[in-house]
């Protein structure tokens, strides 16, 4: 078995069984994720959300003592991103996953640090929602470069790509003008955790059904353009109906 897949099969069963742990001690929710409320799967995941929170408090209690800043987070996930994107783009896709993952990882500690050091600011909000742009914007223009071995591979990546800003920029806009729109099944946390899955799957789904490596990784790219594209249009055209009531059209 392949390092990176032996590692993973580890953290699976740990994450399993780290799940019951949480699930006999309780299951109690999160309350900074409750207070802020959850968006992944569009709430239906609320556990797996409480749960991974659950699973970080050491590495909460890790960064307090150390007195890590969130800026320490925000930049560790862009430098995570841009490994991810090399990984990716030079076809280690097992490796590209663990790093989106510990990119994701940076992306909620530094929230989480904020909040509780009483850090919130606006630069905090600013440099976290731009280095996001960035670190996802690495991976998927990794992948455009992997794919490209398939006739329409670097399109759809792109696609991805494009879908993936436009979405998040909607929802800016939006809050620019007073009119706040954060409903839509493809956003960050979504695209993140089908990223990290698709890289470490592609190599034995592909293998498995005799198909070309990358080939599963080009249905979930599609997948997510698919999904941010509509996601985004449905968040302007959302905006823009309350806009125009509110205006008086």
């Amino acid at each position: 078995m392949r390092p990176s897949l032996l590692m993973l099969a580890v953290v699976v069963a740990g994450a399993l069984l780290s799940m019951l742990v949480y699930a006999a001690r309780g299951g109690d929710e999160d309350k900074d994720a409750k207070s802020r409320g959850t968006q992944f799967l569009m709430g239906a995941g609320n556990f797996l959300v409480h749960w991974f929170l659950w699973a970080l408090a050491p590495l909460d209690r890790l960064a307090a003592a150390l007195r890590l800043t969130p800026d320490f987070f925000n930049f560790s996930g862009l430098g995570f991103g841009a490994l991810a994107g090399l990984a990716i783009g030079l076809g280690e896709l097992e490796w590209g996953g663990w790093a989106i993952a510990l990119g994701g990882v940076s992306d909620i500690m530094d929230g989480r640090v904020a909040r509780a050091r009483g850090l919130s600011s606006d630069y905090g909000k600013f440099i976290d929602a731009t280095l996001d742009r960035f670190v996802e914007s690495f991976a998927l223009l990794g992948f455009v470069y992997y794919l490209r071995v398939f006739a329409y591979g670097p399109l759809i990546a792109a696609a991805a790509l494009g879908g993936s800003l436009l979405v998040p920029y909607a929802r800016a806009r939006g809050e620019s003008v007073g009119v706040l729109c954060k409903e839509g099944l493809m956003q960050r946390a979504e695209r993140l955790a089908l990223l990290c899955l698709v890289c470490w799957a592609d190599g034995a789904l592909t293998r498995a059904l005799g198909r070309p490596e990358g080939g599963a990784a080009l249905v979930v790219l599609g997948l997510i353009a698919v999904g941010t594209l509509v996601t985004a249009a449905h968040r302007t055209l959302w905006i823009a109906a309350r806009l125009r009531e509110r205006d008086g059209r």
